[in-house]
């Protein structure tokens, strides 16, 4: 049996019109490096275009775990993040969470 010290992720989503990342990406997209065992996010990225907005994004995934459920997360993104790609956000996070609760039954 294989064991896997960690799983690569990615949820997706439609960005907004009048986004500025519309002009580079067809959609958010989050990625994440998740440990399996107990579902925490080790290291995350997105297609946010400013370096100060992939930053934040990677500090709020950054050590949780998708054992908890993903309701915790997609509040601290609806308190903290204030821009026109929190809807996306929340639905690329949406999608990242079922992505790895699929592939994490395997």
């Amino acid at each position: 049996m294989i064991t896997t010290k960690t799983i690569f992720v990615a949820g997706y989503a439609r960005l907004p019109q009048g986004m500025a990342a519309k002009h580079m990406f067809e959609s958010m997209t989050i990625t994440a490096e998740i440990e399996p065992k107990y579902g925490v996010i080790l290291a995350a990225d997105c297609t946010l275009i400013t370096d100060l907005g992939k930053n934040f994004i990677r500090e709020l995934l950054r050590g949780y775990s998708l054992n908890d459920g993903i309701e915790p997360l997609i509040q601290q993104v609806q308190a903290s993040y204030k821009g026109k790609a929190t809807s996306a956000l929340i639905a690329a996070l949406k999608d990242l969470d079922h992505q790895y609760h699929s592939s994490h039954k395997l």
